[in-house]
Order: structure tokens, then C-alpha cells, then sequence
């Protein structure tokens, strides 16, 4: 799945996931030690249906001996509703500029071959900017699904942290996390939307591979599943998961330094490869236990 998909986290994130009936997953989950504080890593799958047991006896543990939980981006009222204002602000592409004509000629038929698997008919994307186009042909092939973000990991943690009382800490702001879904750059803009474009023509099919990998906490296949694609499109890369990975890190280690025990969540794929966190962090020195 490409990185532009996987960026949707507490906008509506990651493709649906075509599981079987009581699917049992063993994610991968790292516990990093500090010089005061640990830190668990979990990574997430944003949508799911309801019948997948993620909570691994490990898992059950961490969020037992957790007394902080970190996610990625708010998803509360007040942080959706100013969402809706950034899409409406910044959803139209200026006048005299349709979508399609846009497109690279190499990108024209992944285009079409995406609409035609969403149902809508062009006049319902042709305006709008790639990054709401992206999002519009995703939830039209979600809605096909019986699927939902409340089944989530991050929002069944969240909500487990509420109920518990628990603190939140959250590593973007919806503006900051909007900047790279809406980025100013129409060029980068228009890259991370034709990077995402096969796999919107075929959304539970591109997907299925990725989530068996990350139920059977196979990390090299997932790392190749989730970003190899992205080396064609370095900028898309660099923006969508390297910077955001460097720029966590020292956020990371500023809760290593303090007396707590912090579940950290975010996407699966800014937990794999050299890049990864769990990578970043033993390069930086610190005590990684994991795959």
C-alpha cells in the first residue's frame, strides 16, 4: 500500500481489509528502554472489520503496564472539525484546471482504471485536488465494505485510554498532518497521488498482501509491501515518512527521559526497514527489544 494511503491516520486511514471470520493477528511490538522512562511500539492498521484479535498476550501486557498512550494525530471533535475546514479551504483545484488533464500520460489509465473501481463518475473528482480526489475514490471502495474506523487499533486504544482515564499524547497536529496530505508543492501534491493510483483501482486486493504481513509480524515483507513502491517517488518518500520519522524520534526520546511506561501507535510502515523507528532508535543507541 502506498505511503499517500497510509497517511489518512484519524482522517478515515489505510484501505479496507478483506479478513476471514475471527482472523488471529500477531503484530510485531517493540519495547524500547530509556534511562528513566520505556516506550512500547505498535504498529497499526487504521481500518479494520470487527473480527480480527489483534491483542497478542505481548500486546495485552503493554497495554496493561502503559500508563501514557501516543497516536499519531487527535481525532476528537474539535481536531475533525478543523479537518473540515482545511478540505473545504483547500479542496478545489483553481479554475480552468481539471484532474485528468493534470495526470502524465502514464498515470491516465491508472486514473481511469481507479474511478472505474470507486462507481463515481468523473464529474464527481474532476475539480477537486488530488489529494480530495485520492480520498474521495478511497471511501467510495471502502463504502462497498463492511468496515469501519472504530475498529481500528488506534481507535480501540483510544478509546480504552479514555475509558481508563489514561493521558494522550498525539506526535501532529491536524494541521501539520494536513500539510502533507495537502501539501503547497502541487508538483510533490501531484506525485503522492499518482503513486497511489494502483492501488486504488484495486483497493482489497492490494491491500490483503500487507495485512497478512503485518498479522504474522513479517516485518522485510511488510517494509516491501508498505514502502518499496515509494523509491520511484523519493520526494513523496521523504515527506511521508522519512522526515515524519526523524522528526518523531527526538519525541521519542524526550519520553524515554521521564517515569513513565508510553504505548507509542502510529502506521505500520514507520516501524519497518533501516528508516524505521525501531532502526532509528538502536542507531541512536537505545535498547530496542523486537523483531
Amino acid at each position: 500500500m502506498k505511503r499517500l494511503f497510509a497517511l489518512f491516520v484519524g482522517f478515515l486511514l489505510l484501505a479496507p481489509v478483506p479478513v476471514t471470520a475471527q482472523t488471529i493477528a500477531r503484530p510485531s511490538l517493540w519495547h524500547v528502554q530509556g534511562s528513566k522512562g520505556d516506550v512500547y511500539l505498535l504498529g497499526s492498521i487504521h481500518i479494520l472489520p470487527p473480527d480480527v484479535q489483534w491483542r497478542s498476550p505481548s500486546i495485552r501486557a503493554a497495554i496493561a503496564r502503559a500508563d501514557v498512550f501516543a497516536f499519531e494525530v487527535p481525532q476528537d471533535a474539535k481536531a475533525m472539525a478543523r479537518l473540515q475546514e482545511l478540505v473545504v479551504a483547500k479542496g478545489t483545484l483553481p479554475p480552468g484546471q481539471t484532474l485528468r488533464s493534470l495526470l502524465r500520460k502514464s498515470a491516465q489509465t491508472d486514473f481511469d482504471a481507479a474511478l472505474a473501481a470507486s462507481g463515481l463518475p468523473l464529474s464527481a473528482v474532476e475539480r477537486a485536488r488530488p489529494w480530495l480526489a485520492g480520498l474521495q475514490l478511497l471511501f467510495a471502495q471502502i463504502a462497498k465494505h463492511n468496515f469501519a474506523v472504530e475498529n481500528s487499533v488506534d481507535a480501540q486504544l483510544m478509546a480504552q485510554a479514555g475509558k481508563s482515564g489514561k493521558p494522550m499524547r498525539y506526535l501532529e497536529t491536524i494541521d501539520q498532518q494536513f500539510a502533507l496530505l495537502a501539501p503547497d508543492d502541487p508538483v510533490l501534491e501531484m506525485e503522492e497521488f499518482e503513486a497511489g493510483l494502483k492501488d486504488l483501482a484495486d483497493i482489497a486486493g492490494s491491500t490483503q498482501p500487507m495485512v497478512d504481513a503485518w498479522a504474522k509480524g513479517d516485518q522485510k515483507t511488510l517494509d516491501r509491501l508498505i514502502n518499496g513502491d515509494l523509491d520511484r517517488f523519493p520526494a513523496a518518500r521523504k515527506a511521508l515518512l522519512d522526515d515524519r520519522n526523524n522528526a518523531w524520534l527526538p519525541q521519542i526520546a524526550a519520553m524515554l527521559k521521564r517515569k513513565h511506561t508510553v504505548l507509542v501507535t502510529v502506521g505500520a510502515g514507520h516501524l519497518t526497514g533501516p528508516k524505521g523507528l525501531p532502526a532509528l532508535l538502536r542507531k541512536a543507541g537505545y535498547k530496542v527489544k523486537g523483531p
